[in-house]
């Protein structure tokens, strides 16, 4: 935009572009998809309103001239603003003209507002890039700085419309500031964002124009602003938003004047006004969500001022939706739960952005809250865990897991360093060092490794010959044990009888429990 104090409406469409350009960096998916289809819309409509307005600038200009004899300074005035309309629309013309190329490329109707694939990137690419830098994005830069160069001969401070990302200073990230202005705005782009870049562009050169009949209008008196229609107008940054982030709005009348100062309402509340402005900001709070996660609501304003000696009232009702956030949960085992473990989520909302302040609580499980934003740790009481997310106190949503029980771990006899053959036998002299290991089970300990720590902690070991025992029955407390006295005293045809008394299970708090199992082995000796 030109420089200079802003207009409520070039800080709105300011603000948009903003929008615009953090979408585009974000991974898109169907929920990305249509806020760039709500943007798109709201920019149409916007620039619709600018249009129009436009025009009645013209005619206001023109009445202006008339009122003043129709002098010949001003009937060059006059016929400027003319010939700086017809540029405008020209330069509209062909962006529209592109627009409905890009519909048609992409196998949409022309002048529907629904689109039967809102991504086709790479038909999108195809026609704008160009195999060779001949897409029609190259002669768009061109075509959108000439009409900036033009406009600069009534606002000498318009800046360049088209910029390259090494020239734009909304472009921050070090690996776009490479790329010109058709690989910026349209590579890797999907048609509702193409759109939106186009649509954004033509609010741009609309304000442009708009910026210089203002200019022009000045130097007949255009500028003085007759009370012959006045409404409230309001204009959002965006018409969706997500429960829990801040919906913004600046509400504000049509036509003013600086000897005015109009008291304005939010809902029945105050609002301070800046420079004729109503600045709204509100936390958009859940509601009856449809089937695409989608609440309509409403918000009411008021502007009232003094005129003709009397107090005037404007009142207008904006609808905007809120769409319901979408909890994304990534866990080693986000489809169930393992009872009395330490199971890790994290929880992201990415539709909040920094917004996300998020709260937990849950049925059937204790909260741990981890350290940083989004995690948070369950250990289930019960066959089934509820976990409820908020934000900033409000609501977001819910996720129902089940809960398994921990499966009981594999023990193994070890002799020597390996397994003893409790069909063939083991050798005597093999058995002088036994180990007694507990292996989890295998998915179990991938999912919550901290949680599946076992360890064998008494056994029993007796040496049987024919049907009595032939030694007193040994106890070792711990995995291990030297049974240099058995190998001593066994004979051939002997066997050891092996008996786990004890399991026990470390979790992840460091804490132990017994493991309820029994386990024996019944080993020949040879």
């Amino acid at each position: 935009m030109a420089g200079g104090k802003e207009t409520p409406r070039q800080k709105m469409i300011g603000m948009m572009y903003l929008v615009l350009t953090a979408l585009l960096a974000l991974q898109v998916n169907s929920a990305i998809l249509l806020k760039f289809k709500f943007l798109d819309d709201s920019l149409l409509g916007v620039n619709e309103k600018v249009d129009n307005a436009n025009d009645k600038q013209i005619e206001s200009i023109q009445a202006q001239v008339k009122k003043n004899q129709s002098q010949k300074q001003d009937l060059a005035v006059l016929e400027q603003s003319k010939q700086v309309r017809e540029r405008t629309k020209a330069m509209v013309a062909y962006l529209r003209d592109v627009r409905d190329k890009l519909i048609a490329k992409t196998e949409n109707v022309k002048g529907k507002n629904e689109y039967k694939n809102m991504s086709s990137e790479d038909k999108v690419a195809e026609l704008m890039l160009g195999g060779n830098k001949n897409g029609l994005a190259y002669p768009l830069k061109t075509e959108l700085n000439k009409y900036s160069d033009y406009i600069k001969a009534y606002v000498p401070d318009a800046k360049t419309l088209a910029l390259d990302a090494s020239e734009d200073p909304a472009v921050t990230e070090k690996e776009q500031k490479s790329k010109n202005f058709a690989e910026l705005n349209f590579e890797n782009t999907p048609l509702v964002a193409a759109l939106a870049v186009l649509s954004q562009k033509e609010a741009e050169v609309l304000e442009y124009e708009a910026d210089a009949l203002g200019r022009l209008a000045e130097k007949v008196g255009a500028k003085t602003i007759v009370f012959d229609k006045i409404s409230a107008f309001a204009s959002a940054e965006s018409n969706t938003v997500a429960a829990g982030t801040k919906y913004k709005a600046d509400l504000f009348l049509t036509a003013s004047a600086s000897s005015l100062t109009p008291t304005m309402t939010l809902n029945g509340s105050p609002l301070k006004v800046t420079d004729g402005k109503g600045k709204i900001e509100f936390t958009a709070t859940p509601g009856a969500f449809n089937a695409e996660g989608v609440a309509k609501k409403e918000w009411t304003g008021t502007v009232r001022i003094r005129n003709a000696g009397r107090d005037t009232t404007f009142t207008v009702k904006v609808p905007y939706m809120v769409t319901k956030p979408v909890m994304q949960i990534q866990s080693a085992s986000v489809q169930a739960l393992y009872f009395k473990c330490g199971n890790k989520l994290t929880v992201t909302v990415p539709a909040l952005g920094a917004n996300y302040k998020p709260g937990f609580s849950a049925s059937g499980a204790q909260v741990i809250t981890g350290s940083k934003t989004g995690e948070v740790t369950l250990v289930p009481n019960s066959g089934e865990v509820t976990l409820n997310v908020s934000s900033s106190g409000n609501a977001i949503g819910s996720q129902t897991f089940k809960v398994r029980p921990i499966p009981k771990p594999d023990i193994k006899c070890l002799v020597g360093g390996r397994e003893v053959n409790e069909k063939q036998g083991t050798p005597i002299t093999a058995v002088r060092n036994m180990s007694l290991r507990a292996v989890p089970d295998q998915g179990f300990a991938n999912f919550l490794p901290e949680d599946a720590r076992y360890r064998v902690t008494r056994y029993e070991v007796t040496l049987v010959r024919g049907r009595r025992p032939a030694m007193q029955t040994m106890t070792f407390e711990g995995p291990d044990a030297n049974l240099t006295n058995v190998v001593n005293a066994a004979r051939e045809g002997d066997r050891l009888f092996v008996e786990v008394k004890e399991v026990r299970r470390m979790n992840f708090r460091g804490e132990q429990e017994e493991v309820r199992m029994t386990k024996a082995f019944n080993v020949p000796l040879l």
